[in-house]
């Protein structure tokens, strides 16, 4: 009876050791996962690692610092200024024709003359037979006073003459005969025999005519 106790027992204690660690880390016989042993001495269940899907790099978002460069502000162009344009000269005026002046000697006269027209009331100086100045307009004496006519020379200048038989200023006097002379005077009242002349005309004869020049009136 021993015997079979103890062969009994032997038998037990096999398939038990058989049953904890002939299995250890295998399969169990159902194919299923095999619970491991935890070093605390309870059983843990251990499972393949999940896989954690790649985090894709977020997109860059451009920061906010940065912004659209504005486009910069620039002042508008001055006009351009309009080109002035250029003052028309005045067209020459024609050369006096020699050829209109009536006073023969003065023409022919070298040097610097004059030539008086009573009638035309008007008057040229010449050089060696070309005009230089005129005509311009002159006012000779009125009836009872009429000037002479025939050839003259200046006798004499006197800038600031004043008539004391008239009692009258006599500006740019040039004498070519006693008491009968070119100089300033009104161009709208004939004179007493003098030939009456603009400021502008009597300056010119004063400093044009000279002591001994021609003069020449003509009817």
């Amino acid at each position: 009876m021993k015997k079979f106790l103890v062969g009994v027992t032997a038998l037990a204690t096999a398939l038990v050791l058989t049953a904890c660690s002939g299995n250890a880390g295998g399969s169990a016989p159902g194919g299923g996962a095999v619970a491991q042993g935890d070093p605390a001495g309870g059983p843990t269940t251990t499972s393949a690692p999940s896989s954690t899907p790649a985090t894709s790099s977020p997109t860059p978002t451009p920061s906010s610092s940065s912004s659209t460069p504005k486009p910069t502000s620039s002042k508008p162009k001055p006009k351009p200024k309009p080109t002035p344009k250029p003052t028309p000269k005045p067209a020459p005026k024609p050369a006096a024709n020699a050829a209109d002046v009536p006073c023969k000697a003065a023409l022919a006269s070298p040097g610097v003359s004059a030539c008086v027209d009573l009638s035309a009331l008007k008057t040229w100086l010449l050089q060696d037979g070309k005009v230089i100045y005129g005509p311009v307009k002159q006012l000779p004496g009125k009836k009872g006073h009429a000037t002479p006519t025939g050839v003259f020379h200046v006798s004499a200048k006197v800038k600031n003459y004043h008539s004391k038989a008239f009692d009258a200023p006599m500006p740019n006097s040039v004498f070519f005969l006693p008491g009968i002379a070119f100089h300033t005077g009104s161009l709208s009242v004939y004179s007493h025999g003098c030939i009456h002349l603009s400021a502008a005309a009597s300056q010119k004869y004063f400093t044009t005519l000279q002591n001994g020049d021609v003069v020449q009136v003509v009817a």
